[in-house]
């Protein structure tokens, strides 16, 4: 294979030209041997020389020519057949059959042939060549490596007034892209002049997004369809819901109208498992959660009202902050709400109170995460307040796992979609926990401070290995995990599942305990009111009149004696040495009016 290398270069900057031609070989020094210097020499006596007991070999690159490969399609048809003989003609094959079975080598050729057959069909039955006996096995690879993280990209948003990264999306195919919703949450006090636009990046080149995504309002969120990746939906912060064709443009090719769309921003847009992979819903702080069809944007194909009183009162719905939707269980979604409440749905029911199934209570403030385990689907994650929660579907009283409270407030987390035990969380002091419970559970395996400003949005990548966090400031941080964060490890599976039965288990049996508590607490109380009432005396309606006019009118009395007997001090002069006595007797009379008065009138 001929190697060549091609100089551009101006023929100015080469230099003179050099005209090389042949010659004879001409001695230009020799230098005669010197005895005085071989007498200067010592001899060294033993000498000491490492050896290999191996041959020497050394290294050598070469270029070989490229392999290319090609893909072919071959059809298979049945062969074996004479020329005349057509072997779609059913007749044809059947009268060339019974022809061949009726000759005499035929018979021989299968006789033989069949002896040999047999043999080779026991030694089968006997021995499976083929048969892969750890095929039940997960192939898993066991790491003592310290859990860490890098950066290895910054995404940052090119415009000049900085917004805030609210939601991230993976390209489905290849991951190699990243979808960034860019917005100002803060209630009327988005800055003037601050663009609308979110973009799509192409991690390869960071220092400028790939296509820039053109919405009539700011958008809170933005998801990737997973079954068309040319297909993006976008939730507006006015309440819209948007979609874009990447193959058509920047504009937006789908726009719900105001009308029918949700009154405050949309907060959770999530793709369903359909057919067409045309169907989503979005949810919102308004307490509705709606049903759409991308092909026909104009109004919602069904609505539901989270009104926990099953009411179906707008006013007294819960304010949607997060979706959860699992592509195994089509017929359930869940949504996390303003209040810490998540709200269970059923979406087959067929009144819209009979949608709402259960709830669970144990955040203080809203949910701004809401996921199922990936492994495990009845147990899920909630974000909120300053811890996040892992809780079951059979335990709804309260959570059977929690973090401790940080002294950041939570503002996302995900699971891991390789390993059941590790889950993620981002804090408003710019931290990234990353919690593997089966390592340890009272703080996370790694902490990580990615950036001084918080950190609002999460999002991991479908290998688990690559984690994109969004800030305040609109700067998108790619963090690459170590192996052993994103390898299944050896009998993870299973001790994730015990750990999620037990702590269930444990719930139930509290939740039992307390129960009885409650039940005896107030047996208690009643018994007591009914002890009281028994020791109540029973009086005359008459008798508590009569009583109570006397203690009126004695009250009375005695405020009118001591007026009295202070205005005769006042009154009087007062004579040296009867002072005392006159106060006495003063007393006395006092108390003799006293006498007087407490008579009945």
């Amino acid at each position: 294979m001929e190697i060549v290398y091609v100089y551009v270069k101006k023929r100015s900057e080469f230099g003179k030209q050099c005209n090389f031609s042949d010659r004879q070989a001409e001695l230009n020094i020799n230098i005669p041997p010197n005895p005085e210097l071989a007498e200067q020499f010592v001899e060294r006596n033993p000498v000491d020389t490492g050896i290999q007991c191996s041959t020497s070999m050394s290294e050598h690159e070469v270029n070989t020519e490229r392999f290319e490969m090609e893909t072919r399609g071959i059809n298979h048809v049945e062969g074996g057949w004479p020329k005349d003989v057509n072997p779609l003609e059913l007749e044809q094959t059947i009268r060339f059959r019974k022809k061949v079975e009726k000759d005499e080598n035929y018979i021989n050729a299968i006789t033989q042939l069949g002896s040999i057959m047999e043999h080779c069909i026991k030694q089968n039955n006997a021995i499976d060549i083929y048969q892969e006996y750890f095929d039940d096995e997960d192939a898993v690879e066991v790491t003592d490596e310290a859990p860490s993280a890098k950066t290895i990209n910054v995404l940052r948003d090119p415009q000049v007034i900085k917004r805030s990264a609210t939601h991230l999306s993976w390209h489905p195919d290849g991951n190699r892209k990243l979808a960034v919703a860019y917005s100002c949450l803060n209630f009327q006090r988005a800055p003037e002049g601050m663009s609308h636009e979110s973009y799509i990046w192409d991690l390869e080149n960071p220092n400028k997004p790939e296509i820039v995504l053109k919405p009539s309002s700011p958008l809170v969120t933005l998801e990737y369809n997973p079954k068309d990746s040319h297909v993006l939906l976008g939730g507006c912060y006015n309440g819209q819901l948007a979609c874009w064709d990447t193959r058509k443009g920047s504009l937006v090719a789908e726009l719900s109208t105001v009308e029918f769309s949700h009154r405050d921003p949309v907060y959770g847009s999530i793709w369903l498992q359909s057919k067409t992979g045309t169907e989503c819903f979005s949810a919102s702080t308004d307490g509705q959660v709606m049903w759409w069809d991308i092909r026909k944007m104009s109004e919602p194909t069904e609505v539901v009202i989270l009104d926990i009183a099953r009411k179906e009162q707008l006013e007294n719905a819960l304010g949607a902050i997060s979706l959860e939707f699992e592509s195994t269980l089509p017929t359930k979604f869940m949504v996390g709400t303003e209040q810490g409440i998540v709200i269970s749905c059923n979406r087959k029911a067929k009144t819209s109170a009979e949608k709402i199934v259960c709830t669970f209570s144990g955040h203080h403030g809203p949910i701004y995460a809401l996921q199922r385990n990936p492994f495990y689907p009845k147990n899920f994650l909630t974000v909120g307040d300053w811890t996040a929660r892992i809780w079951s579907e059979d335990s709804r009283e309260s959570s059977i796992m929690w973090t401790k409270y940080h002294m950041a407030y939570l503002t996302d987390g995900a699971w891991s979609p390789v390993r059941p035990a590790v889950f993620f969380t981002t804090r408003m002091d710019g931290t990234l926990d990353i919690w593997d419970f089966v390592f340890k559970q009272c703080d996370p395996a790694l902490s990580l401070k990615v950036c001084d400003e918080a950190l609002f949005c999460l999002r991991v990548q479908d290998n688990g290995c690559f984690i994109a966090c969004g800030s305040q400031l609109g700067t998108t941080t790619l963090l690459e995990v170590s192996n052993g964060l994103c390898t299944l490890q050896k009998n993870e599976k299973n001790t994730a599942s015990l750990i999620f039965e037990r702590e269930t288990r444990r719930e139930k049996i509290l939740e039992a305990r307390h129960r009885e508590m409650r039940l005896k607490e107030k047996g208690k109380a009643e018994g007591r009111d009914d002890s009281l009432r028994e020791e109540e005396p029973t009086f005359h309606l008459e008798e508590l009149v009569t009583k109570a006019e006397e203690e009126f009118f004695n009250i009375i009395y005695s405020e009118l004696k001591k007026k009295e007997t202070e205005a005769m001090k006042k009154t009087k002069p007062k004579q040296p040495g009867l002072e005392a006595d006159e106060e006495v007797e003063g007393e006395d009379l006092g108390e003799e009016e006293g006498d007087g008065a407490q008579a009945p009138t």
